[in-house]
């Protein structure tokens, strides 16, 4: 059984929290977004106004991206947040970084540099070898407990996510907390299920389908964007040579054959585009299934009118419905209208759970609010919607009696 903060008697304890607050970074090197360090206030607020000292971890893009940054910017924004004053620190496991550490009062907050500075945060671990890294070595030395908050990166097997519970008493943040009671629940949620599968992430969300259709969980599942696609192609229609390249450039065409399978052992469960919408002459154009392929040089950039209304059909009978990923190519106006009256409707079923990173995104550009639960992990939400371990997760709960500190 997992621990939380109402087991943590956190008065004058110091305690390393890993959050996920990776962000889209400006230009001028400020955060885009900060929906993610929004996710964290409730956990944080909750350790400094109890008294706790809090060392913050969290990472920032990767190598070789633009988003590739230190947190002082996430520092600046979180004291904003929090309303108190936040302390950032260049290090993260070094003896400067300890001393930081080790001089914060009750209720203070220091943000930790970027853990994938370190070459270790990109190894995958055992348990038991993430306690011996240098981060977790280095730091848990003086930590009297660990908090995972990171829902988001749950699916990673890094020092900081699986490390830390080997060595320190170790709870879930709120933030964990909530997405393991929604998500990992979805069998007890109203029927009639409806799962809608968008976007490109092909193979993720045909697992999902695979695992939800198998196990009963799903009376539908609606496929779009990529995902649509590739079941079109899947069930023998021409989505001319534009989609089709961009079908093969990804590397999916295998997943047809997957889609197929799909098709054939649940087809009358899979809900396919009826049609398309492309761009012709500059302006939307929808094309029926039957009217395809399309001429050269369009490609199906959207669902279009015909499937939405069916769609809706199947949600506004939907008791739950599970959402990943957009309808459609919804950064361009011309093909935001599929995404956005899904998600509107699917806002009017009953418990209506969305799926985090693009899909969360999506309806933070388009304002479109109202839902049972928006989760704050894209790859994370997939893995537990088809039962797979968290890496994470599995840490917290295989936690053994800590070292003394």
């Amino acid at each position: 059984m997992i621990e939380t903060l109402d087991d943590l008697d956190v008065e004058g304890t110091t305690v390393g929290v890993r959050v996920d607050i990776n962000s889209p970074i400006a230009d001028d090197g400020s955060l885009a977004d900060d929906a993610r360090l929004r996710a964290h206030v409730d956990t944080l607020s909750e350790l400094l106004d109890g008294g706790g000292r809090v060392a913050v971890l969290a990472h920032q893009g990767r190598p070789g991206s633009d988003d590739f940054t230190g947190l002082e910017a996430h520092a600046r924004h979180l004291s904003d947040l929090l309303g108190r004053p936040v302390e950032y620190a260049d290090v993260t496991f070094s003896d400067a970084a300890r001393e930081t550490v080790q001089s914060l009062e009750n209720g203070e907050c220091v943000v930790l540099e970027n853990t994938r500075f370190y070459s270790e945060e990109y190894m995958e671990f055992e348990p038991s070898q993430a306690a011996q890294t240098h981060l977790v070595e280095g730091l848990s030395s003086v930590l009297d407990a660990y908090v995972n908050d990171a829902f988001a990166a749950s699916h990673r097997s890094q020092p900081s996510l699986i490390g830390f519970p080997t060595v320190l008493p170790s709870y879930a943040g709120r933030v964990m907390e909530a997405e393991l009671d929604v998500l990992g629940s979805i069998e007890e949620t109203p029927e009639p299920r409806v799962y809608m599968l968008g976007g490109a992430k092909v193979s993720d969300s045909i697992d999902v389908a695979w695992s939800v259709l198998e196990k009963g969980l799903a009376d539908h599942v609606l496929t779009a964007g990529v995902v649509g696609n590739v079941f079109l192609v899947a069930d023998g229609v021409d989505l001319g040579d534009r989609s089709s390249d961009f079908i093969y450039d990804q590397g999916y065409w295998d997943e047809i054959d997957r889609a197929q399978d799909l098709l054939d052992a649940y087809g009358s469960q899979i809900a396919l585009p009826r049609d398309v919408a492309i761009s012709r002459d500059g302006e939307r154009y929808e094309l029926g299934v039957n009217a395809l392929p399309p001429q050269d040089n369009e490609a199906a950039q959207d669902i279009g009118s015909s499937t939405l209304a069916y769609y809706e059909r199947l949600l506004d009978d939907a008791g739950t419905v599970i959402l990943n990923g957009p309808a459609g190519v919804f950064e361009d106006e011309q093909f935001q209208t599929g995404t956005r009256g899904l998600y509107e409707a699917a806002t009017d079923v009953p418990t209506s759970i969305v799926g985090g990173g693009d899909t969360a995104s999506a309806l933070r550009s388009l304002g479109i609010e109202g839902f049972s639960h928006v989760s704050t992990g894209g790859g994370a939400a997939l893995r537990m919607l088809t039962a797979e371990p968290l890496p994470a997760v599995s840490a917290l709960e295989n936690e053994t009696e800590s070292a003394s500190h």
